[in-house]
């Protein structure tokens, strides 16, 4: 058939961003005291502009995961954002990680975040990532919650290990989870599989420290060989090697510092290799499988 012989369309993978301040990272936690952070330079508004720019160049649209707190002090740029045809999505408001929370108060966080964004943007928020991918083997209950507070799909859960994060026995690809309280799209941070182990290719440090190579070479085998989107990530702090410098640990330092220099070239090299849209458009034209009754797909553990 004259379709059987056509070669498959590119791929469009999902850009996301994740819209925070420098400090606000976690790995921050404890060096910069909550209570000093509006004491501190904001440059989200800027960092996010110079992004929204670069996106414009490569006519595409991406996934803006907002921080609630940016959200309320920033409404004009969750508007801006969304006046431009990106997705917007929640972050959190606070961005504690999920384990340190109890279910009470993290439902609290993302109801609120869920409240600020939406009346910021004009458009029901649909997605959410937790920050520092904080969904792991002792916070799942936390994907019940996202169900019950509206949520549709979830981009929590890095199926690798990590001192931080991830949940290595999870599947690579998107798929639905069922619950009580009704049905989740969990779309899983980016790896390929290389043996018995994922190894990281959608962005963030992992961007900035390996070499471009890497990534690309991550994102054309999962496209290529699998035949399924990656999910990219960055930050707005990321394309700013001019940000203030903290005395945090030596690992938290090379991660949060490394390369930030070569961000905004590598970024226009991967837009230009690559095809990409937001997450909700990804996610409505890949194969996502359901888990129920799929045991290769269900997260092996008890909620």
């Amino acid at each position: 058939m004259a379709a059987e012989s056509c070669a498959r369309a590119p791929i469009v993978n999902a850009m996301t961003v994740d819209v925070e301040e420098h400090f606000q990272v976690s790995a921050f936690e404890g060096v910069i005291p909550r209570n000093q952070w509006k004491t501190l330079d904001s440059r989200v508004c800027a960092n996010t502009e110079r992004l929204l720019r670069i996106f414009g160049d490569y006519e595409i649209s991406a996934t803006f995961f907002v921080l609630g707190c940016v959200a309320e002090r920033l409404p004009q740029l969750v508007r801006r954002i969304a006046s431009l045809g990106h997705e917007v999505a929640s972050h959190g408001y606070g961005h504690r990680l999920i384990y340190d929370q109890t279910p009470r108060t993290f439902r609290d966080d993302i109801r609120r975040a869920k409240a600020v964004i939406e009346s910021a943007s004009g458009a029901p928020v649909l997605g959410y990532r937790a920050p520092s991918y904080s969904i792991t083997p002792r916070s799942l209950w936390a994907l019940d919650i996202l169900i019950e507070e509206g949520y549709q799909y979830d981009t929590s859960i890095f199926p690798i290990h990590h001192d931080r994060y991830g949940i290595p026995v999870s599947p690579r690809h998107a798929y639905v989870i069922h619950r009580p309280a009704g049905v989740l799209v969990e779309a899983p941070a980016s790896t390929t599989a290389v043996g018995p182990l994922n190894l990281p290719i959608g962005g963030g440090g992992y961007f900035r420290i390996l070499p471009y190579s890497w990534t690309r070479w991550g994102i054309g085998r999962v496209n290529r060989l699998e035949h399924r989107p990656a999910i990219f990530y960055l930050h707005p702090w990321e394309i700013d090697p001019d940000q203030p410098r903290f005395q945090a640990g030596f690992l938290s330092r090379f991660r949060h510092y490394r390369n930030l220099h070569r961000t905004e070239a590598r970024l226009r090299r991967l837009l230009a290799d690559f095809r990409f849209g937001p997450m909700k458009s990804v996610l409505s034209t890949a194969p996502v499988p359901e888990a129920t009754g799929q045991p290769a797909l269900a997260l092996p553990y008890q909620w």
